[in-house]
């Protein structure tokens, strides 16, 4: 990884203040975590309730119960932490558990998920990249997922951490975008945007009035994007170019 000289322009006119970047396979890749944090959910459900066999309940009854709290409750579909835990209460009392005690064993087994959930393993050249641009700009997470960036590893090079959960909208919505950048006192004009989706981070950015990078491994074009990068390592220099491009 290089970096051409400085990310802002020597007159130190650059309109951009802030970096932002999607978590979820853009900065690690998050089949490892979820995959064992299902499992810790399921198997501190099964050790507390070993007659229920939780985990054959059938797609046609989760679905019924997912439509259910959807119904209820619109908006819990931006709040998937809420979401889950509810969803765990739901099927627990569809089994025959007391309300009382289905909701308390749902806050334990998604604590459990939880704890699993942040114990992903960074892309290789994330932390040095997130160091490098940390010298001339802000850096901020954005994430539709219920990761704390600042449970990770990398959580230190963060200077802000937004879910789309606390804001009750979700990528690619601009609004979720304007509403965050508007938490750190800015304009999305004052941003680029990195992340792996082409709907929620690209569009989803560009729609809101932010600069948008495509980082896309398997490699692409877009018309939508400002830049687009297939590693981790080539984003200061895209982000180079583009700074200096925007003047």
């Amino acid at each position: 990884m290089h970096k051409k000289g400085l990310a802002v322009p020597a007159n130190g006119a650059s309109s951009i203040r802030l970096i932002s970047f999607d978590l979820d396979d853009t900065l690690w890749d998050v089949k490892p975590a979820l995959e064992a944090a299902e499992a810790a959910q399921w198997r501190y459900l099964e050790q507390r309730f070993p007659a229920l066999t939780l985990r054959l309940t059938s797609d046609q009854e989760k679905g019924i119960i997912r439509n259910q709290l959807l119904s209820e409750q619109p908006a819990i579909a931006h709040r998937i932490s809420q979401f889950r835990e509810a969803f765990i209460g739901r099927l627990l009392q569809s089994k025959g558990v007391a309300r009382a005690e289905a909701k308390e064993a749902a806050s334990q087994a998604f604590a459990a998920f939880y704890s699993e959930r942040h114990k992903v393993s960074v892309y290789a050249d994330a932390r040095a990249v997130l160091e490098n641009l940390k010298r001339d700009f802000l850096l901020g997470a954005l994430t539709n997922g219920n990761a704390d960036v600042n449970r990770t590893s990398i959580g230190s090079c963060f200077d802000y951490a937004w879910r789309a959960e606390q804001f009750g909208v979700s990528k690619p919505d601009p609004e979720l975008f304007k509403r965050a950048f508007q938490a750190a006192g800015l304009t999305p004009q004052e941003v680029i945007h990195v992340g792996d989706c082409h709907d929620n981070d690209v569009l989803g950015a560009a729609q809101a009035g932010a600069q948008a990078i495509w980082y896309n491994p398997i490699g692409g074009s877009s018309a939508v994007a400002n830049a687009v990068v297939r590693h981790l390592r080539d984003l200061p220099d895209a982000i180079c170019d583009l700074v200096k491009s925007l003047g």
